[in-house]
């Protein structure tokens, strides 16, 4: 079978959040016989959706080398993300260019997952649609610690505090930074 398993999302600080969407996708991959790939773009999306720069809790190259090294994810797609991006339609996003650019087989989102013009896309939308091309799609759910739920701004709240100790902990590894912060 020709195709890719798909992990999607920003995957900024490749925290343990990010960690269940991506052992999910590459253990799908590996029983379907398919690459484990992560979907990502080049600018953060809050960037152009509210005009403001959004501070990177560490850089595109960073982010790469963590979801390989951590969690065996076989290729990373990266996507530039731009008006026209962010004003497509979900159902164009998924059938131009999950289904006909990237293969898509297979797909894994987080529970808060949005994507597509006002961010209409969501995993049920993807669950739904993808059921239409034989494209299944588990949507992970929302991963706590001590209560509190593990998530990129949370993470940046703590560095931005000094708290690198405990934002290790949301991690799952040591914080990782070269490069950039401004996108």
């Amino acid at each position: 079978m020709e195709g890719n398993v798909i992990a999607l999302g920003f995957f900024d600080g490749v925290h343990l959040g990010h960690g269940q969407l991506l052992r999910r996708c590459k253990t799908v991959a590996e029983e379907m016989g398919l690459p484990a790939c992560a979907l990502t773009f080049d600018t953060h999306p809050d960037t152009l959706v509210t005009g403001k720069p959004v501070l990177l809790l560490n850089s595109p190259e960073d982010r790469e080398s963590l979801m390989e090294d951590l969690y065996g994810i076989d290729r990373i797609l990266t996507l530039h993300f731009d008006t026209a991006m962010r004003d497509m339609p979900w159902q164009d996003f998924f059938t131009e260019i999950l289904w006909k650019q990237y293969k898509a087989r297979h797909l894994v989102c987080g529970h808060d997952f949005c994507f597509g013009a006002r961010g209409l896309g969501t995993g049920r939308g993807l669950q739904e649609l993808g059921a239409e091309y034989g494209v299944a799609c588990d949507v992970i759910p929302e991963y706590r610690i001590q209560g509190v739920t593990v998530s990129s701004t949370y993470l940046r709240s703590l560095i931005l505090a000094g708290e690198v100790e405990r934002a290790a902990e949301f991690y799952g590894h040591p914080h990782i930074l070269t490069g950039r912060l401004l996108e």
